[in-house]
Order: structure tokens, then sequence, then C-alpha cells
């Protein structure tokens, strides 16, 4: 598959919410473009090499909209190849990689550097540039300058922007680029000294817990400045039943307000960091079960809109360590489709369609990446397969990302990925 000009994906099914598509079809990928996409067996003799997909789907790439590549500065980390070899084995074939690299990437040098060739990339990379000079919150970068170096929306990531003026020139300037301003809803200053979820657990463990207010009050906040700039707002990571509910009411009013959540979020719940268990310390942190449960329904109908892993490496001395002083994050992207799929598709019925939408052609939409997450003639030939019923254990040993923070090692999944072409070329086969 390395090598060929064009590739026939023959007897798999076809999904692709972007063109409609639902059912068994063959797909001609030729000079990095799909060519066509057609019933079975029409397709025949026209590709140089073929693909048998049969018993899988077969879906536009899937675009992960939160991941920390940790380059440039941190290389103990991870890598971009690295991370992007990781992002290939789950079935992404493009990432948007955070700006909270040293230095931070809030100029037009560092995105390009982010971008270039050297780098070792497996998958496309799309850089969120940071949305003030330094991430210190004080001063906005050049917006326009870091779109035409590559990057496709601006955040502080975990220093969200606090001030209400800055947060609004934000969303004007970007609005006035058609790119988004992606936040971290955290009101920083109800969260000094926290390490995990406030509730039961944090009491029994003597730690200091983050409210949901936090999250919420920040969401809130950044809805009526969206309503009153007309500015696109994206909500990260979104974990609290409070910050759905208000992202919900913003949809009802047609404001420009879209939210991601995390495998994790949907899937843990703060008792789960145990006695102390590092690998379960994020930020956000897990939360209650009855927030875990309002993210799910969230998703079931239809507030979220896409699912993203914010794939977060930390060297193992980072995280051995007493879980006050331990690093937030874990890894996410060879984990994201099989939690997805075992918890949302098996336990709540989620159609597999919905999953592809929501880790494909929507995540595209919202980022304005064209001519990806779909399979329509012409579109990119990003293509990701996989086998939803294939049962396995995830060995975090085997990570192709250089660090394995994960609270899932060991877990046993339904639903794996096959291959991953970027391009119309292999970057991850099974």
């Amino acid at each position: 598959m390395k090598d060929m000009d064009s590739l026939l994906i023959v007897r798999g099914h076809v999904v692709d919410p972007a063109s409609g598509v639902d059912q068994e079809m063959d797909v001609l990928l030729r000079d990095g473009r799909v060519a066509a996409v057609a019933e079975p067996g029409k397709l025949r003799g026209q590709g140089k090499r073929s693909f048998n997909a049969k018993g899988c789907i077969v879906a536009p790439g899937f675009i992960d909209l939160h991941v920390h590549l940790r380059e440039p500065g941190q290389p103990h980390k991870e890598t971009i190849a690295t991370g992007t070899a990781a992002a290939a084995a789950g079935g992404f074939t493009s990432v948007c990689a955070m700006p909270n690299t040293v230095p931070v990437n809030d100029s037009a040098e560092i995105t390009r550097w982010m971008r270039a060739p050297e780098r070792g990339a497996l998958v496309n990379v799309f850089p969120i540039a940071a949305a003030t000079v330094g991430s210190l919150g004080e001063k906005l970068t050049k917006f326009a300058s870091l779109k035409r170096a590559g990057a496709v929306a601006v955040s502080d990531d975990g220093k969200p922007i606090l001030d209400d003026r800055l947060m609004r020139d934000a969303l004007r300037s970007a609005a006035r680029l058609k790119i988004p301003v992606v936040q971290h809803a955290e009101d920083t200053r109800m969260t000094v000294g926290c390490s995990m979820n406030l509730g039961p657990t944090s009491f029994r463990l003597g730690l200091h817990g983050m409210p949901n207010a936090a999250e919420a009050s920040i969401v809130e906040r950044d809805i009526a400045l969206a309503r009153a700039t007309r500015g696109h707002v994206h909500v990260a990571h979104l974990s609290t039943r409070e910050a759905l509910e208000a992202v919900r009411r913003a949809k009802k009013a047609r404001l420009r307000v879209t939210a991601e959540v995390t495998p994790h979020h949907f899937t843990l719940v703060d008792t789960n960091v145990g006695d102390f268990n590092t690998n379960y310390k994020m930020n956000p942190p897990l939360r209650s079960v009855a927030d875990r449960d309002a993210l799910i329904e969230g998703i079931l109908d239809g507030t979220i809109d896409a699912i993203a892993s914010d794939h977060a490496p930390h060297a193992f001395h980072e995280k051995q360590v007493e879980f006050e002083r331990a690093a937030f994050g874990i890894t996410g992207l060879e984990t994201a489709l099989p939690i997805a799929i075992t918890v949302l598709h098996h336990h709540f019925d989620l159609p597999l369609w919905r999953i592809v939408e929501l880790m494909s052609s929507n995540p595209a939409k919202i980022f304005g990446l064209k001519g990806r997450g779909s399979l329509g003639k012409g579109s990119h030939a990003d293509v990701t397969i996989f086998d939803p019923k294939k049962k396995w254990t995830f060995d975090a040993s085997q990570s192709r990302s250089k660090s394995k923070n994960t609270p899932f090692d060991g877990w046993s999944f339904s639903g794996k990925v096959v291959a991953t072409i970027v391009g119309g070329k292999a970057a991850y086969e099974e």
C-alpha cells in the first residue's frame, strides 16, 4: 500500500455522514484524493492496489481537535513524530495541536516549524495557536499571521482567558478570520491548589477539589460574549452538567457555540481515583456520576459536537509522585475509538454513524478543515478503516506514544482500527 498512486478499498461498509452514505460501497483513492465511491464491483480493476475491508467500517479520516504533541521543547514527553504515530494507530488522520509548548506557540514561526516535513509527522498536523502572547492573558497574538502560517484556531488552553474585555476582543478578531476561539473553561481563581473534583472522594482523600461552578461560570460568560460578538467559541473537554446545560441553551438560541468531550470524561468518574492513582488525574478532573451521565445524554441528544482525546503525554517521573504534585493529563489517541464503541455504541446504542460524525465530519466543520471529514469525490484521501466487533486488550507498553500515562492499560474493548490512510498512503496497518 505504501508506494501506490491509487488504492481501491473493497467490500467495506462506508459510513460518511457528510455525504449521507451508510452502506456497502467501494472507494477509489487516486493521487491523494477520493476519486470515486460506488456500489460494490463497479470500480473493479481501477486501483493499482486493493484493500479488502470486509467486515469493517470505512469512514472519513478521524480528526482530533485537542492533542498535546509537546514539541517544541518537551521531547522527553512526546515528539510530533511519536504523537502522530499514536494518532495513526488510533485511526486519526489529522490532529490539532495545542499551543502549550516550550516556547508557547504564539508566533507564525513556531506554527510553521510544527508543520515542517522535518518533524516526521505521520498524519496531518494543524496547530492551534496561542490566543495571547505567551498565553499570559494580557495581549492578543497576531491572529491573521498565525492563520496564514497554518493555525486553525486560537486558544490559551490550560490558561483560560479570564479577562472579559480580552475574551471579547479575541472572539471579534477570530470571527473576522472565521476561526474559533477554543476555551479551557476553568475559573482558575476558584481552583487554586485543587487537584481533583470537589466531592466525597476529594473529602475522603483530603484533597482540595474543583467545583463545577469553576467550569460552568466561564462557559456561561463565553456564551454571553459569543452572543454579543457573533464569534465562535468552542468549549474544550466539557465535563460538567451545568456547563452542558449552558451549551444546550446556546444551541437553542442558534449561537456559534460548539463543544467537545473526551472519552475519559464520559467513561470514568472521580471515585476511580481510588487511593491517589495519578493515572486518573487530569484537568478538567473526572467528575461525579451525575456529570458523567449528563455528558452521555448530551452525546445522545446531539448537544455535544465532537469527541476529542485531549492526549496529554507525560514522562514516568512526572506521574510517579504525590497526587497533588503529579502532572495533569493522560494519553488518549489510541483508545478514543475503542472507548467510544465499547461505551457509547454497545452500552448506549449510539449508532456507529454518530460516532463517525463526532470524530470526523463534525470536527472538520468546527475548525473549517475543507476537503476533510468526508469521502465525497475530490476530498482528501484520508480514510479510517476499523472493525467495530473486534475484541482486544489495550497494552500501554505497546503504545506508539512516547509516554504511557493512561488509566486504560489492560482494559478490554470492542472495536479496533485496521488501517489509517493519509493522503492515499497507509500511515498505519494492523
